[in-house]
């Protein structure tokens, strides 16, 4: 009886507490996702980082890199990172061609473009091919052209080590989404736990106005690197 009811008193507590989650006020960060559609907000003047959406390799044929900005930005202040949604690993010769030609035309332009994102949804099984798309992806771009992509919570807590080492050996930095759409993903605490099997510098990447409680020691990893606030356009009242 004593333990039921201690078990009780524990629930009870539990349900008490109120959550340290807080919403996210973009103003408060520097690095941020700028995607196609979504209206320029005056907080990016203060920016020292961000990613840009340039376009998207979809899986219809033919496979190339279709653009999805209007023109080409012209950024003299903050760094940039050049994103490329993908659809499909399988590229011929010409969406590289196009890659390598779009990413000239962006520094020509004035824009600190110092490396490329790939945003693609890899599954957690499956790193260890996607680790060898990245390698020769690596091998086309200039030097001074880091390579960076987006990663999946559940990278951190079920990835295959063996394909974790292989990213490691091959990306600069993996931005880690903690949302879906608009909101944070319930529970992503449990998969931040774990992030003390990545050997790869990493960044959070967060929703604006999204729920964000950082676990405790997510500062002192030494491969985190601080946060992406993904900007949305405010919903129509």
């Amino acid at each position: 009886m004593r333990g039921f009811i201690a078990l009780a008193l524990l629930a009870l507590a539990l349900i008490a507490t109120p959550s340290r989650a807080t919403p996210v006020e973009a103003g408060d960060y520097d690095s941020f996702w700028l995607w196609a559609g979504v209206k320029s907000q005056p907080l990016l003047a203060k920016a020292k980082r961000l990613y840009l959406l340039q376009g998207q390799v979809g899986v219809r044929e033919p496979i190339r890199l279709v653009a999805q900005r209007a023109a080409i930005p012209r950024l003299n202040g903050p760094e940039v990172w050049m994103v490329v949604r993908v659809e499909t690993l399988a590229w011929p010769p010409q969406v590289y061609r196009q890659l390598l030609i779009q990413l000239l035309r962006w520094r020509a332009a004035g824009n600190r473009v110092t490396g490329i994102q790939i945003d693609f949804d890899a599954r957690t099984r499956r790193l260890e091919s996607y680790a060898s798309f990245l390698a020769d992806l690596r091998r086309r771009l200039p030097r001074d052209c880091k390579l960076g992509i987006t990663g999946l919570l559940d990278w951190s807590a079920n990835g295959d080590p063996r394909g974790l080492d292989a990213l490691a050996g091959t990306v600069d930095e993996i931005v880690l989404q903690i949302y879906q759409g608009r909101h944070s993903i319930p529970g992503y605490e449990r998969y931040l736990a774990r992030l003390d099997r990545f050997r790869i510098p990493f960044r959070i990447g967060l929703p604006q106005g999204g729920e964000w409680d950082a676990p405790e020691g997510l500062e002192a990893n030494p491969m985190f690197r601080g946060y992406v606030v993904f900007l949305l356009n405010p919903l129509p009242t």
